[in-house]
């Protein structure tokens, strides 16, 4: 879109997701970009009937404002709502469900690399190899009325235990390629240099024949070239998340702060490492998505039970919690209140969760200094919550804050092509976009014992003095807009991103206060249910008000 810094005056960031869509009217006040409003809905809803009813509400709480979404020569500031609306330039993001890719390979070795990196960019996967399946299954895949794409691959160079099965797999995609000529085949590998037997079938390719790429055992680090062909590829259909990617990269150029994303919504989950560069040169960024951290995969084997229920303060057994798994998957906007609100902050827990086993490659050893939230899972609980529901999964020695993508507004804001542009706006919507949570310290290393140390905290208001119980969780009030230091001092040497028995932390505050965490790094829970969710309802009564027993 054209540059927004002069005109229009105004503008609509669409979020459009499977389950919701969001629409966040952003005016320029004064001389920056501010967020006036904005609301959510089910995906069923209009979008125009959303975009119209923000500007209503809008302009019922301050008509002054009217003028201000009006560009020059625009319709006239003191008509209807839905003519402003109407007259509003927009940026929009889309997310849906993630295209899907046959996968197929010569061994299961094989055929799980292929399929790890096709997840992270964005696929929903199904897979088999010549050593596990026959000819005629393998052909009935390939042929599938549901997938949109086909990687085949072996290693570069093949294996011993490869080389014999290549020509018969070469055999069913020129099969396929006469049958869907207009599905796209990528050859990884060494399975490239049979494109000879594959190109004898029709293929949408721009040259008439399939996607040559590197192996998933090739580059720095291994597969990640395979990867970003395979994202590219997936961006045809939309670019789904990868806006989000660029916002991100963006925010944390900014403020000048490490970022760690997690995006967690019905289609999938997208985890986002970013740190700023130096002076003039890009942010780095790396990124990976995997459907199977959707807040409720499409499948919910035993394995997607066992962990939401690892999580729930719910007593359900694995049947009753595979029922209401399928209703939240089904029905995503449905009872966002009492068990449902609960169960699906479990279910958000057990996606990051995931989310972060599939995504090891994307680990650092401390924490950064923003953990952000995004995606519709967290639409339902409130801020101190989902700080503790973070701290829980994403636990690395050290201290962050914690913010809240409360108005959906970084995927839309992505979409904006010119890079200058992308961080001005951002830079102007900062406070805006981001709900503080709080700020969380976590030491790892605390020895048992009735005390570690001592805590105290001084800000605006005055100090407070804790003594530091290692697997415990002490609250301080600390409000949003507010900042405090934090002096630790600990009986042993601590890791808190350096190793050391006293610290002295400036943090700011939030809808959760100043959360300081001496649980067990990683988190250690009772392995009998009953237990665990008695404790795991302990630690969220306190941050959740008016949760009760």
């Amino acid at each position: 879109m054209g540059r927004m810094t002069s005109e229009p005056r105004a503008f609509v960031a669409i979020d459009s997701g499977s389950a919701t869509r969001s629409a966040s009217l952003v005016g320029r006040v004064g001389d920056r970009w501010r967020l006036l409003g904005s609301l959510a809905a089910p995906s069923t809803v209009p979008l125009e009937s959303i975009v119209e009813l923000v500007v209503e509400r809008v302009l019922a709480a301050d008509p002054a404002l009217a003028s201000t979404l009006v560009a020059d020569g625009g319709p006239d500031p003191t008509g209807a709502a839905a003519t402003i609306a109407g007259s509003l330039r927009q940026v929009t993001a889309t997310t849906g469900a993630a295209p899907r890719i046959a996968v197929v390979a010569a061994t299961d070795r094989t055929l799980d690399r292929l399929t790890a990196l096709a997840r992270s960019a964005g696929w929903e996967t199904i897979g088999m190899s010549v050593a596990s399946a026959d000819a005629l299954a393998i052909g009935r895949l390939l042929l599938a009325r549901d997938v949109d794409a086909i990687l085949a691959g072996s290693a570069d160079p093949p294996g011993g235990d490869e080389r014999g099965a290549l020509p018969d797999l070469a055999a069913l995609l020129g099969a396929t390629a006469q049958r869907r000529p207009e599905r796209t085949i990528v050859l990884a590998g060494g399975l490239a240099d049979q494109a000879a037997r594959v190109v004898e079938g029709r293929s949408n390719d721009a040259e008439g024949g399939p996607v040559l790429a590197p192996a998933a055992n090739v580059g720095d680090p291994p597969g990640e070239p395979l990867r970003a062909l395979l994202d590219e590829l997936a961006a045809r259909a939309g670019p789904g998340r990868r806006t989000t990617v660029r916002a991100v990269a963006a925010l944390a150029a900014v403020l000048d702060r490490s970022i760690e994303a997690v995006d967690i919504g019905r289609s999938g989950g997208l985890r986002i490492v970013a740190r700023p560069g130096p002076p003039g040169a890009a942010p780095t960024v790396h990124w990976a998505v995997d459907s199977r951290a959707a807040l409720v995969p499409s499948t919910i084997g035993d394995e997607i039970v066992d962990g939401v229920l690892a999580w729930s303060v719910v007593a359900l057994d694995r049947h009753r919690m595979r029922d209401r798994l399928r209703e939240l998957r089904d029905s995503p906007w449905g009872e966002p209140y009492g068990d449902g609100a609960l169960l699906r902050l479990a279910a958000a827990r057990a996606a990051v969760a995931r989310l972060v086993a599939a995504t090891r490659e994307l680990d650092r050893p401390t924490a950064p200094d923003l953990v952000l939230a995004i995606g519709g899972a967290w639409a339902v609980a409130p801020g101190p919550a989902i700080a503790l529901a973070l701290s829980d999964v994403l636990r690395r020695p050290g201290a962050s804050q914690l913010a809240y993508d409360h108005a959906r507004l970084l995927g839309p804001l992505g979409a904006i092509v010119d890079p200058g542009e992308l961080r001005e706006v951002i830079a102007d919507l900062a406070d805006d976009l981001l709900a503080p949570l709080g700020g969380v310290v976590v030491p790892a290393g605390l020895r048992p014992g009735r005390t570690a140390g001592r805590l105290v905290v001084h800000a605006a208001g005055g100090s407070t003095e804790l003594d530091l119980v290692p697997g415990g969780l002490e609250l301080v009030d600390l409000p949003p807009g507010s900042s405090a230091v934090a002096e630790l001092q600990f009986r042993d040497q601590v890791s808190l991103g350096t190793r050391g028995r006293r610290f002295a932390l400036e943090l700011g505050g939030g809808l959760g206060g100043l959360l300081i965490d001496l649980r067990d790094v990683p988190l250690r829970l009772p392995d009998r249910l009953d237990r665990r969710r008695e404790l795991l309802g302990a630690w969220q009564q306190s941050l959740w008000a008016g949760l009760e027993d």
